[in-house]
């Protein structure tokens, strides 16, 4: 039997890669995207190529509006969901903490954060047995920053992680008797489109020194660890993290 996963922020990096590597296990995909609906269209062909369903949905996560709508969209298309990665995430400008003004804090926290609190919400209103779900897994996509602060980068960004940690935790004990399980991985340095997006498009290159196996990793190999999370292998687990750092 397929299981309907909705990923946020799916139309590029680890989205895009658990999307694809999702299909080849045989689930029904939600691509759900922010402002690139066309990477969202390409990761949608893979997932049928892959002889899997999908849809795509626009969304911002911070809104709440929206995320009610995307899982709304879900239900009338793909069916009940069953697996939710809260993956969507963003990183502005790096810069240091006396340089941040509120708008900046507060986006970076609406998406990061807030976004991950609706997502989930709305997931566990459809999985809980509490209310006649039958259960499923969440997977939420943190960062190794939330244990190293990015300093002089942006902490703010560490800072949600941090949040998202502490999110794992509690929504994991909070449903451990209602068949959900909630568990997160922590990237380290992985070579996606995110490093541009704090100003440095070469940032994996001047970094990797510091990283114990000298390379970032790739998508995919978050990927693989979100896909165990989430599968009956794993069914034993939750409130748990996987790094996927290379040692870092």
């Amino acid at each position: 039997m397929r299981k309907v996963l909705v990923i946020t922020g799916a139309s590029r990096g680890i989205g895009a890669a658990t999307a694809r590597l999702a299909a080849e296990r045989g689930y029904a995909i939600c691509v759900n995207y922010r402002d690139n609906r066309e990477a969202a269209e390409l990761v949608l062909n893979d997932i049928r190529r892959a002889g899997s369903d999908g849809i795509v949905v626009p969304g911002d996560v911070s809104v709440e509006e929206d995320v009610v709508r995307l899982f709304a969209t879900v239900d009338r298309e793909l069916g009940r969901v069953e697996a939710l990665v809260n993956n969507a995430g963003i990183v502005q400008r790096q810069m240091r903490l006396d340089e941040m003004d509120g708008k900046r804090l507060r986006r970076v926290f609406e998406v990061n954060v807030v976004g991950s609190f609706l997502c989930a919400r709305e997931a566990v209103r459809r999985m809980s047995t509490r209310h006649g779900g039958s259960g499923g897994a969440i997977v939420n996509v943190s960062s190794k920053a939330s244990k190293l602060g990015s300093p002089g980068e942006y902490i703010d960004y560490a800072a949600t992680k941090g949040a998202i940690d502490t999110l794992t935790i509690g929504l994991a004990r909070e449903l451990a008797t209602e068949a959900i399980r909630v568990n997160a991985v922590r990237p380290g340095i992985i070579d996606t489109e995110i490093h541009a997006s704090g100003g440095e498009p070469d940032r994996v290159n001047r970094v990797k020194g510091t990283i114990p196996m000298k390379r970032a990793g790739d998508p995919a190999e978050v990927a693989t660890a979100i896909l165990w999370l989430l599968s009956d292998e794993a069914a034993y687990t939750t409130g748990a993290f996987i790094d996927v750092a290379g040692g870092r």
